[in-house]
């Protein structure tokens, strides 16, 4: 059995169900739409709840390994408020959902953080001892975080695109 085999057969289930969850969000996110805040934030907190369960696990309280990745958090939410700049956001007051233009980044975003986050988390399962290299944990802790923070700070954007419809609604209805 060579060694992509090897990993496929001794990932769990959840992971290959998860794969295909953020494969459906990430097409359906292709195409224009109304969808509420709470589906928005789906994704930004899977991969929060991931990244602090993996975390927790692997480094217990280590001040350094969570300072890393809330680094890397600050950075991708940058990134994420950035890849929504030209979006049209509007909120439907019939309904109270978002209306969202068409989102190309997110399946390719997914995807690869996906492949990442396995890929950093199958060599942590092979040699467990990489977590105690600086240079490997830094990379793992950066990037998980960046990626995560890729998906908050969108879905920063996002609420921001809400309260300011609300509050115009508000204020006009003033």
């Amino acid at each position: 059995m060579n060694m992509l085999q090897q990993f496929a057969s001794h990932t769990p289930i959840w992971v290959w169900a998860l794969l295909i969850f953020l494969l459906t969000r990430g097409i359906a996110a292709m195409k224009p739409g109304e969808t509420s805040l709470a589906k928005l934030a789906i994704v930004p907190a899977l991969f929060t709840v991931w990244g602090l369960w993996s975390i927790s696990q692997r480094y217990g309280a280590s001040w350094v390994a969570w300072g890393e990745w809330l680094v890397g958090i600050v950075a991708g939410m940058g990134i994420g408020w950035m890849l929504l700049r030209r979006a049209t956001l509007t909120l439907n007051p019939a309904t109270g959902k978002l209306w969202r233009s068409a989102d190309f980044t997110l399946l390719p975003l997914l995807l690869i953080t996906f492949a990442v986050k396995y890929g950093f988390e199958s060599a942590l399962a092979v040699s467990p001892s990489l977590s105690a290299n600086v240079t490997f944990s830094a990379g793992y802790l950066l990037l998980s975080g960046g990626f995560t923070g890729i998906f908050i700070g969108k879905y920063c954007r996002y609420l921001r695109a809400s309260r300011r419809a609300t509050e115009g609604r508000l204020g006009a209805a003033s």
